[in-house]
């Protein structure tokens, strides 16, 4: 049996791999076997990330599932959430959270009773602390919207080309050349020639 050793971070400004020697730590204090590491920088609210795919297809039976924090794992809409809930159990993995003290004794009881009880307990917290997860998320950008809002922000799209544009309207006005052929003289999208020439009439 293996640990899987999972370590993200949303951007590559962050260090995804800051928590590498505390969870190095925990899985030699649990003694719960070879670490394998899986480090990408993607958004915890998708489902589908490289490196948490490799995961679960190399997983085995019986593995441990080692993160720092479940919003690590996940910052996943409740139905995606379940969905990586059904793809950890269906691969066996026993999923450990480092700053989940109950996760850790799960894998050191042998008692039916009290496994039983500790996993259910297990599952309602890592419930919790997902839905936490996705609606501090949820905030944040809220957050960043409303700051935009305020400051009077407005994205725009992409500008013109001024040049392109005025090369364009000299050759619509000659009437010698097709739309297509501007577009190809100018080095643009006929499409492009079409919008400049209905400003143009």
């Amino acid at each position: 049996m293996n640990t899987r050793i999972y370590l993200r971070a949303s951007t590559k400004d962050q260090d995804a791999e800051r928590a590498l020697a505390e969870l190095n730590a925990l899985n030699n204090s649990l003694e719960l076997g070879k670490p394998i590491i899986y480090v990408e920088h993607y958004s915890g609210t998708k489902l589908e990330r490289p490196e948490l795919n490799k995961l679960l297809q190399e997983a085995n039976q019986g593995d441990a599932l080692l993160v720092e924090s479940v919003d690590r794992l996940s910052r996943l809409t409740q139905h995606d959430f379940n969905e990586l809930k059904r793809r950890i159990q269906e691969k066996g993995l026993r999923l450990i959270v480092a700053d989940l003290p109950t996760t850790h004794h799960l894998s050191q009881v042998n008692n039916n009773i009290t496994s039983s009880i500790l996993g259910l307990i297990n599952n309602m917290l890592i419930d919790l602390l997902a839905t936490m997860a996705r609606l501090d998320n949820e905030k944040r950008i809220e957050r960043i919207k409303q700051g935009l809002e305020r400051s009077g922000y407005k994205p725009t799209g992409k500008k013109p080309n001024q040049t392109k544009h005025k090369r364009i309207k000299e050759l619509l006005a000659s009437n010698t050349m097709t739309k297509d052929e501007i577009a190809k003289a100018v080095g643009c999208g006929v499409a492009t020639v079409y919008r400049v020439a209905k400003r143009v009439n």
